[in-house]
C-alpha cells in the first residue's frame, strides 16, 4: 500500500521574510508588491488573512481590506534559497520526492515503516527537522492517495499533521467544498455550482456520465478525486517521474496601462530573452511560441504559432512573438500584461534549423557565453538591445525558474 507525504510550507514567502525582520512576526503582512502598485498577493501572513486577505488577491483589494497591513516587494533568490534548504531536508529523508511548488512537495514513504516507522511518528520527525533545519513551519498531510494528502495538510494549517487512515479517504473529503479539491478552480467551481454540486459528497453522488458529457475527460478524473483517488492531470506519473517542464512562460503586468508599441515590443524582447534562457538551462528547444496580450479592460487575447524548426535562440523566439504581436495588437489600444509562452519541446534543433548553418551555431555559441556573465553579474547585466529598455524588477510568483530538483544548474534535475 503506498504512502505519500504532502508536504507545505505556511505562508512560505512571509516566514521568510520574518526570519530577516523578527519585527514583522504577528503582524498582518503582504508579499508581492506596494499596496498602489498593480499585481497580486504573493502571501500573506495569518494576521492579514484574519481580514480576508488571501494570494492572487489584487493587492489594491488587499490594502482596502486591510489597510494596516505591511506590505513587501519580497525577495524571489531568498525564496529561493530557502526552497533549496527544504528540498535537501525532504530527499534525505524520503526516497522520493518532487517539489511541486516553490514551497510545497509531495514524498513517497512507501516501503520506509522499518527506517522511520508509523507514518504519524515520521511525519513527526520531518516536521521537526524542517523547522530545525530552516527555522520555519510546515504543514504535513498524509494519505495513500497524493491528490488526498495535499487536502489534508491544508486542513492541518497552520504548523500541523494529519494522517487519513486507509479508507476513509472519500469519509474525510466528503463534506468538504468542491473547491478543496486540487485542479477546481473558479470556473469550474461555478459550472459545479450550476449543476447543483456544492460538495465533495453531492460530486461523489453525481453522475459519471453526466460529468463525462458536461466535463469531458477532466469529468472522469473529478469523480476520481471524489472518491479520494489519484486522478488527473499531475498525478499520472509517479513522485520523481514528471520529468522536465511541459511549457516555459513569463509575464508582464504593466504599473500603468500602455500603447506605446516600442515599449511593448521592448517588453516583449525582454520576455523572450527569459524564456529562451530557461529553455537552454533545461537543453531544451520550442516548436511553439504563444502571446498573451490582455488590453485595459481586461480582455486577454492568446494567438499561437508553430515555427518550423524547434529553437531555444532569444532572436528566433522574439521574431516570432513579435510579429505575432503586430498582427494581433490593436493598434493604439492600451495594453495592461504582456506575456510569452513556449512548449511542444524537443531536445534538439531538428534539420531545418542545421540548413542555416554558422549563423544559428554562432547565436547559440554567443548566447551560451551571454548566460554565463548572467550567472555572475546577474539577469540584467547583458541583454539583447531591443529589450534593454524593458529591465523589470522580478516578481513574487509561486513557480519560478530555478525550481528545487528541476533545476538543471542544480545537478539534481530530474
Amino acid at each position: 500500500m503506498k504512502t505519500y507525504f504532502h508536504v507545505d510550507m505556511d505562508a512560505f514567502f512571509v516566514s521568510v521574510e520574518e526570519i530577516f525582520d523578527p519585527s514583522l512576526k504577528g503582524k498582518p503582512v503582504v508579499v508581492g508588491g506596494a499596496p498602489d502598485q498593480r499585481g497580486v498577493v504573493s502571501a500573506a501572513s495569518y494576521a492579514a488573512r484574519k481580514f480576508g486577505v488571501h494570494s492572487a488577491m489584487p493587492l489594491r483589494t488587499a490594502r482596502r481590506l486591510c489597510p494596516q497591513a505591511i506590505f513587501l516587494e519580497g525577495h524571489p533568490s531568498r525564496y529561493r534559497d530557502y526552497s533549496r534548504r527544504v528540498f535537501d531536508i525532504l530527499t534525505s529523508f524520503a526516497p522520493a520526492v518532487e517539489m511541486a511548488s516553490i514551497d510545497e512537495a509531495y514524498l513517497d514513504l512507501t516501503g520506509t515503516t522499518r527506517l522511520h516507522g508509523h507514518p504519524l511518528a515520521a511525519a513527526h520527525r520531518l516536521h521537526d527537522l524542517v523547522r530545525r533545519g530552516t527555522g520555519l513551519n510546515c504543514s504535513i498531510g498524509i494519505s495513500r492517495s497524493r491528490m488526498v494528502a495535499k487536502v489534508a495538510s491544508d486542513q492541518a494549517k497552520p504548523n500541523g499533521i494529519l494522517w487519513i487512515a486507509p479508507g476513509l479517504e472519500a469519509r474525510f473529503l466528503a463534506p468538504l467544498d468542491v473547491r478543496k479539491l486540487p485542479g477546481v478552480g473558479k470556473v469550474t467551481e461555478q459550472r459545479l455550482f450550476a449543476a447543483g454540486i456544492r460538495t465533495v459528497r453531492q460530486l461523489a453522488a453525481a453522475d459519471e456520465a453526466y460529468l463525462a458529457q458536461s466535463f469531458g475527460k477532466w469529468g472522469m478524473a473529478l469523480a476520481g478525486k471524489a472518491r479520494g483517488e489519484d486522478a488527473g492531470g499531475w498525478y499520472d506519473a509517479e513522485v520523481g517521474e514528471g520529468g522536465g517542464p511541459k511549457s516555459i512562460s513569463h509575464e508582464h503586468t504593466f504599473s500603468q496601462d500602455t500603447a506605446d508599441s516600442e515599449r511593448l515590443e521592448a517588453m516583449l524582447a525582454r520576455l523572450s530573452e527569459m524564456v529562451a534562457r530557461r529553455l537552454r538551462d533545461h537543453a531544451l528547444f520550442a516548436r511553439t511560441v504563444q502571446l498573451k496580450l490582455r488590453y485595459a479592460d481586461f480582455s486577454t487575447y492568446t494567438r499561437a504559432v508553430t515555427l518550423d524548426h524547434a529553437t531555444q535562440l532569444d532572436t528566433e523566439i522574439r521574431d516570432a512573438i513579435r510579429n505575432l504581436f503586430r498582427r494581433n495588437w490593436r493598434r493604439g489600444a492600451a495594453v495592461r500584461l504582456l506575456g510569452v509562452h513556449a512548449s511542444s519541446f524537443s531536445d534538439s534543433a531538428g534539420q531545418a534549423s542545421l540548413l542555416d548553418g554558422d549563423g544559428a551555431l554562432r547565436w547559440s555559441k554567443a548566447l551560451t557565453a551571454v548566460d554565463r556573465i548572467r550567472d555572475k553579474f546577474g539577469a540584467d547585466s547583458i541583454s539583447l538591445a531591443s529589450g534593454l529598455s524593458a529591465r523589470f524588477r522580478e516578481r513574487v510568483h509561486e513557480n519560478p525558474a530555478g525550481l528545487p530538483g528541476k533545476d538543471p544548474q542544480d545537478g539534481r534535475s530530474s
